[in-house]
């Protein structure tokens, strides 16, 4: 049996194998003769300083012997190792030092020559005999056992540790209270009483400034970080149901405006830190997962549960590490790992949700529409008499259609109409395209260690099924971490994963079509099916356009995707001596996407192009990655600390795709498995690729434990840019206080537990455009020689060999501040953006012949301020009560564009430039037309000077030249909110739980397109119900126009009028659980069983008409809050269980 716990050092080793043998009077006995002996001892001529804060008793004695002769001897259970003291002593002798250490615990000390024996102070009998045994479990908030947790009598320092199970026995007196305490986790008190066993339960110390973030290439302590760095640990992750880790994301982290932007599963996800900082590359940011940059996209190849934690950096000082790739901020993601010395756990999640249309769109029904219908007739005999007059009108008669279309006519049409000319049918098309959604989500881990080697294993399946018929995502994704300890100066690991997914779509095609867009214009006056099972189809009543419904688009359209997604990397860790490492990492990834259509002979939709089509798309994606990095870390005369990182690192992309198309195929039996016999058939290869090397190094440097600097540099060199720039130099300084621990502060401390300044500017990139945009582009033509016309080449883009990165240059200003023991908690930034030489394609000298160059030619400028704000509002041991606030605004505004300033259109749909770049402004502001209103009865005569007549629609002439044309368009609105955050509530009681999400955002305009068609084309389609409110002599203050029939040749201009508020604040997320008794479960096997309820979306405040205002139809540039018939976003309601084994 080990009876003394010796502290470390040859010398200590060699004394503890000795005293193992030895009886422990002898030892006693023979260490008090030595001091006797000793004349003047040890002790009274050794003195030292020491400052350290927030240290363990372990490390106290660490460094005492560190810096002294002096070893330790004690029993196991003698000293709480693992106490938090703190300690500033100017040259002080070793009683004064121990007597500090150990004050106010039941620890005594004994000082021989060289040798300091702890021991416990003497309990009186009387008290030994009212000591009983008690045993426990210590978990974490899922059920995991915690190991090594600290058990003691409150004050004393009599306690014990729990095991690798979590258990523990300790013998205690009848009045006791014990205090549970680990790393990480909030100390908790329980009485003991008349309990036998007690079962506890720990909360992770959220609030805890010693904890360690991600930063590029390394970790810090969040108490050093001089950046704007925020750190979202898995279990908040999770709080709410997600299946990528966008959703997971969304709202956490201040300054990060994650827009859910499709209700479809696996939707686009727009992610923007801190703001647009490019009008042609990219604004996405960096994802770099377990230290590999993650090529090509989203995460949704990533299963949320599979993570750790994720980091954002969002400052220059933080994300200039990444250089040319840093401008738009970086998401670190790191995955779970197992633990050395843990035993084999595994773990269980499955949610099972169901979801449904969150909100409809109000159209016609079927007695509504023809009023309509009829309406617009009887209007055509006033605003086109010579058509009227001519007959074109005819078949548009209420008597016609109704006669035509009736039981038992004789015409050969279809019977739409009783004999008393009322609709047979009134469908609704939003509750046949939709339905009741029942998805569920599948996770499976093994995760543990032995000695030297941990290992985790995940599995998961998601079938995640869309509220539109016949839309789907799938996913089948595991995952393998492993890291071993092979010598003491070696270590190495790997990452392995893999993701195979497959989704359908019914929402790619813009035009007839798209589920979104017919489930409104289709006419609620067809069925959808005749008797005789065939699809109706909206032509099957006079005049309708030739299109589609949901219906048989969901049955009769195929639209697949499949992806099979490798990553994966290996890594070693080398020790060279104390504080120095190198670590060296190969990295990749390999991404096979293929794309499958296939429209048959019974659809419309793309009967322009043949009766029927089929095309098969692939796509192979290939990124390498090697970094390797060498860390040198030291403290220097105790007040100086020093960490050093230099690196190198080399990155090489490459894409190739194939495109195939068949149209008008024999039959529909081989849909795209038989290309080769379509009449018309077309290939489409193509390949780019790009390398880039760097070189970086950083700098961290700690005074005193209170002043803090960082300097990070970087050169990149990429293929991507013109032979006379392929390099650049992105440097960043920072400078941090943590005014906290100053003298002057002393007196605060008592309420006031944190309170940091943080100031940095550096200097980022964006390389993130075409591969080959510096070079002269080849376009095919053809050429008359000899009469002949004959195939050849010509320049269609000049070369650019100056063409370089885009800088953003950042300057940030950060306060940390806690008060109450950190129960309320601030962290607030400044900061200003400053984006030079933005690439966009310049326009070139007509008499060059060619279109256009890629140049640097503009700058933009992004200010806001973040802020993130928590409170433990209640903490006792039976109930818990914590908020999260955050809010973010945002000023972008574009300051240059080429030499004299010229505005530049843009067009991110169909629909043409509706987007406008201007100096003065920000970037995706909405271009068009003033709508006034509608020319009046009165206004007759000015109307007509416009060519227009009351009941028309009147927009601005800002020229005043009696003509509205392209000089009369202005901005009309803009995409971007002025601010936007998240409200959070978490409350514990016993073991239910229960959060409260809310989500909002104000400012941002929506351009809904859909007004475009959706109250314009009557007599071809459906419209909203905001026609009933159309212009007529009586009402004749109204944005809608006369009600005429679509061939009168409606306008369809951009204008004000399909601009709405885009402001709205959401019910995210609302959530409840039930975690089951230890003491229950373990007797079935089990250390974690919790089951839950929640629900996502659950309420919507707007004013906006559509489904949903957080949308954008278009995954393009400048294209956010710009809509056109979008996949609806869905209600969905989940139950969830969680089991640990």
């Amino acid at each position: 049996m080990k009876l003394f716990k010796l502290r470390k050092g040859n010398y200590a080793r060699c004394l503890l194998k000795s005293f193992r043998i030895m009886k422990l009077s002898v030892v006693f006995s023979f260490l008090l003769a030595a001091q006797l002996y000793a004349g003047v001892s040890y002790s009274q001529t050794t003195s030292l300083s020491l400052s350290l804060k927030n240290v363990t008793v372990e490390q106290a004695l660490d460094q005492i012997e560190k810096e002294t002769g002096f070893s330790f001897l004690f029993r196991d259970n003698t000293v709480d190792v693992n106490r938090i003291v703190n300690l500033k002593v100017n040259r002080g002798d070793i009683n004064h030092i121990l007597s500090q250490i150990f004050k106010n615990t039941n620890v005594e000390y004994q000082i021989v020559d060289k040798q300091i024996i702890l021991s416990e102070k003497a309990m009186t009998a009387s008290v030994q005999q009212q000591n009983r045994t008690i045993t426990g479990i210590v978990t974490d908030n899922l059920g995991e056992p915690i190991i090594g947790a600290n058990i003691t009598i409150k004050g004393t320092t009599i306690g014990t540790v729990t095991d690798i199970d979590g258990n523990f026995s300790l013998e205690v007196p009848a009045s006791a209270t014990i205090t549970i305490s680990y790393i990480g986790y909030l100390t908790k008190d329980i009485p003991v009483g008349n309990n036998s066993r007690i079962v506890v339960k720990l909360a992770e110390d959220t609030q805890n400034l010693d904890e360690v973030v991600v930063v590029g290439y390394g970790v810090q302590k969040k108490s050093d970080l001089t950046g704007s760095v925020s750190n979202i640990k898995s279990e908040k992750l999770m709080e709410r149901p997600a299946t990528t880790v966008e959703q997971a994301l969304a709202g956490r982290v201040a300054g990060v405006n994650v827009s859910t932007n499709s209700g479809r599963p696996g939707g686009r996800t727009s992610i923007q830190i801190r703001g647009y900082s490019s009008i042609n590359a990219t604004s996405n940011p960096l994802y770099v997962v377990d230290g590999v940059v993650w090529e090509g996209g989203g995460l949704d190849a990533i299963n949320p549960n599979d993570i750790e934690s994720i980091d954002v950096l969002k400052d220059a000082s933080s994300t200039a590490i990444y250089g040319t790739r840093g401008s738009n901020g970086v998401i670190i993601v790191t995955t779970k790992k197992g633990k050395l010395g843990q035993k084999p756990t595994i773990s269980y999640d499955a949610n099972l949700s169901v979801s449904k249309l969150a909100r409809k769109i109000d159209v016609l029904n079927a007695e509504e529409f023809m009023s309509v219908w009829d309406t617009g007739y009887k209007n055509a005999e006033k605003f086109d008499p010579e058509g009227w007059k001519s007959g074109k009108y005819t078949s548009f008669s209420p008597e016609y259609v109704r006669e035509h279309y009736k039981v038992g006519n004789t015409y050969g049409n279809r019977e739409l109409f009783d004999a008393n000319g009322k609709p047979l049918y009134d469908t609704d098309w939003q509750d046949e395209a939709t339905r009741v959604a029942i998805s569920q989500n599948h996770n499976l881990s093994f995760t543990g260690g032995t000695e030297k080697t941990s290992y985790a294993a995940f599995l998961n399946y998601t079938d995640d099924q869309g509220i539109l018929k016949s839309t789907y995502k799938k996913r089948f994704s595991g995952r393998l971490n492993l890291d071993t300890k092979v010598k003491d100066w070696l270590k190495v690991g790997t990452m392995l994963s893999f993701s195979d997914i497959r989704e359908s779509f019914q929402d790619q095609e813009q035009g007839s079509g798209n589920i979104p867009r017919t489930m409104i214009e289709t006419t609620p006056i067809i069925p959808v099916k005749w008797a005789d099972g065939t699809f109706a189809r909206p032509a099957d009543f006079a005049g309708m356009e030739d299109a589609d419904t949901p219906a048989s688009l969901a049955s009769e359209l195929k639209w697949l995707n499949k992806s099979a997604v490798f990553n994966g990397n290996v890594y070693a860790n080398i020790t060279f001596m104390k504080g120095l490492e190198f670590k060296t990492t190969l990295g990749a990834s390999n991404t096979d996407w293929h794309e499958f259509i296939f429209a048959p002979t019974t659809i419309s939709l793309r009967t322009g192009m043949g009766k029927n089509k089929a095309n098969v798309n692939s796509e192979r994606r290939r990124f390498w990655q090697w970094e390797n990095h060498l860390t040198y870390s030291t403290v220097i005369a105790e007040d100086h600390s020093i960490n050093a990182m230099i690196g190198a690192e080399y990155q090489k992309y490459h894409r190739s795709r194939m495109e195939q198309t068949g149209a008008d195929l024999s039959d529909d039996f081989f849909s795209w498995n038989n290309l080769g016999q379509a009449k018309t058939q077309s290939i489409a290869s193509s390949y780019l690729g790009w390398q880039m090397e760097s070189y970086f190094a950083r700098i961290n440097y700690n005074l005193k434990n209170r002043y803090l600097l960082t300097v990070t540099g970087r050169v990149d060199g990429s293929s991507k840019f013109g032979k006379n720039n392929k390099y650049a130099f992105f440097p960043s300084a920072a400078l941090g206080w943590r005014v906290i621990d100053e003298a002057f502060m002393e007196n605060t401390k008592d309420w006031m537990s944190n309170l940091k300044l943080r100031l940095s500017y550096g200097l980022t990139g964006n390389s993130d455009i075409g591969q080959y945009r510096s070079l002269a582009m080849l376009g095919s033509t053809t050429y008359t020689f000899g009469g002949e016309r004959a195939p050849g080449m010509v320049i269609g883009e000049l070369a650019n060999p100056d063409l370089k990165w885009e800088k953003t240059e950042q300057w940030n200003v950060g306060v940390d501040m806690g008060v109450l023991d950190n129960r309320i908690s601030m962290e607030l930034d400044f900061f200003l953006k400053k984006t030079r030489d933005l690439l966009y394609e310049a326009p070139v000298p007509a008499t060059s012949g060619k279109r256009a160059m890629m140049s640097n030619i503009g700058s933009m400028e992004n200010k806001g301020i973040e802020l993130t704000l928590n409170t433990v509002n209640i903490k006792t041991n039976d109930f818990q009560w914590s908020s999260s606030f955050n809010i973010s605004f945002l000023k972008n505004e574009i300051t240059q564009l080429g030499v004299n300033n010229e505005d530049k259109l843009v067009d991110p749909d169909f629909l043409g430039k509706n987007v406008i770049l201007r100096v003065g402004e920000p970037v995706g502001s909405f271009w068009g037309y003033k709508l006034l209103g509608t020319w009046g009865t009165n206004e007759a005569d000015e109307a007509a000077k416009y060519g227009k007549k009351p009941g028309d629609l009147k927009h601005e002439d800002l020229n005043h030249d009696n003509q509205i044309n392209d000089a009369d368009k202005q901005i009309i609105g803009r995409g971007t909110p002025d601010f936007y955050g998240t409200f959070n509530n978490y409350l514990q009681y016993k073991n239910f739980d229960f959060s409260l999400e809310l989500q909002y955002s104000v400012g941002a305009d929506v351009l809904n397109n859909t007004n475009h068609s959706s109250e314009d084309r009557t007599s071809i389609a459906n419209s909203k119900k905001t026609v009933l409110n159309a212009w007529t002599e009586e009402n004749q203050n109204t944005p809608i126009a006369q009600t005429r029939l679509a061939s009168a040749g409606y306008t369809t201009l951009i204008d004000s009028h399909k601009v709405e508020n885009g402001s709205f604040l959401r019910g995210k997320n609302i959530s409840i659980g039930y975690s089951l008794p230890t003491t229950l479960i373990n007797k079935i096997g089990f250390s974690k069983l919790r089951v839950s309820f929640s629900a996502q979306n659950f309420f919507l405040i707007t004013s906006y008409s559509g489904y949903d205002p957080e949308v954008s139809t278009w995954d393009t540039g400048f294209s956010q809050n710009i809509q056109f018939y979008d996949y609806p976003k869905a209600r969905s309601y989940t139950f969830g269980l969680s089991a640990i084994f």
